[in-house]
């Protein structure tokens, strides 16, 4: 049987949850699981985090697939929905919904249902991707009100470089919201819920914290900055993507290695073939000297993914056919072997194909 397999540690999601609660521990967690949960299986993620006080996805049916699997707890919409059947939907399901442009507040003042349905008016405060800006948003927000659907309304942004600890944007995205929020604040008698931080924010930008966080890449394990490991920040891997070697090689100096001969042997030495590739996930792109762990021991990639294989410069580690290897996870950080792939481990946690066994430990 072929042993490529992913594993995933319900232990490490208990543990990177407890990280998110010691650095916000005056926030609510929205526990983000859109993309199947990055890849880690959504249902199974909302199941072991039940403590979490709601779950985010981006778009209706990634909802729906929660409830489908038995998952009760808040659920928050965070594209939005898209046609006045998918708020009828959203509102008989209980479902909280991000409202971003006009449209949006047409549904829910032509939705035929009674409601309430929670209502997060998101804000472009320098993302320039989605949300009312700052001089639109005060006539959105008095249009929600008024709707007869709405239940609670908070108000939402997302942080354009909350990873780049020396960027200026952070701080001005936040004074802008915070600014607003005191407008809308007086505007609705009450105050506003709001969320802003997601893992970096969370994390790096304390000021950003509010009602509610939205962990994403660090309640997987790992880091959402450049310059930080997910170790030194106390994050705990819960995906481990492993498989075996299924042949042991020798090269002479000289000869080459894989697809269009792209790396050659400078020494005489043992090559491992490990069945992984970019059928199962693992990025075609990685180069030359990307790291494997062999049964614990750290060797490069060499060769071109191919895929259904990859190939390690063995040297001289005393190892053979059925080694275990792991391409990713406890052991090797899936922030490492993104850097080597030119990528982020965001992409690498999701792009594991069903192919792949798994396993829950």
């Amino acid at each position: 049987m072929r042993e490529a397999r992913l594993g995933i540690s319900r232990q490490a999601l208990h543990h990177n949850l407890r990280r998110v609660r010691e650095a916000a521990p005056y926030a609510r967690v929205l526990s983000m699981v859109k993309a199947d949960a990055y890849g880690h299986g959504a249902a199974l993620v909302a199941e072991t985090l039940a403590e979490s006080d709601g779950f985010g996805v981006a778009f209706l049916e990634e909802a729906l697939a929660l409830r489908a699997a038995g998952i009760r707890q808040p659920v928050s919409i965070l594209e939005g929905v898209f046609s006045e059947l998918e708020m009828f939907e959203a509102v008989r399901q209980g479902f909280s919904v991000v409202v971003h442009q006009e449209e949006q507040i047409r549904f829910l003042e032509n939705c035929r249902l009674t409601g309430p349905v929670d209502v997060w008016l998101k804000i472009d405060t320098g993302m320039h991707r989605l949300g009312f800006s700052p001089e639109a948003a005060v006539m959105a927000f008095r249009r929600i009100r008024a709707a007869r659907l709405t239940g609670s309304i908070g108000l939402l942004t997302h942080f354009a470089a909350a990873d780049e600890l020396d960027s200026p944007q952070t701080e001005k995205q936040i004074g802008r919201f915070r600014a607003l929020q005191q407008v809308l604040g007086r505007a609705g008698e009450l105050p506003l819920p709001d969320s802003l931080a997601n893992s970096a924010g969370i994390l790096a930008w304390p000021a950003s914290h509010g009602a509610w966080v939205r962990p994403g890449i660090m309640l997987y394990g790992c880091s959402p900055f450049a310059e930080r490991t997910a170790e030194e920040l106390g994050l705990r891997p819960v995906m481990t993507l492993t498989s075996r070697l299924i042949a042991v090689r020798t090269l002479k100096k000289g000869e080459p290695v894989g697809y269009g001969a792209t790396w050659v042997a400078e020494r005489d030495t043992r090559i491992g073939v490990v069945a992984i590739g970019y059928g199962d996930g693992y990025p075609r792109h990685a180069r030359n000297g990307t790291p494997v762990l062999v049964e614990g021991h750290c060797v490069p990639l060499v060769g071109r993914v191919s895929m259904d294989m990859v190939t390690v410069d063995l040297g001289s580690l005393p190892v053979g056919v059925g080694a275990r290897c792991v391409l990713w996870g406890d052991g090797l950080s899936a922030d490492v072997v993104a850097a080597h792939a030119g990528t982020i481990s965001y992409e690498l946690l999701c792009k594991v194909t069903s192919r792949v066994m798994r396993e829950v430990w």
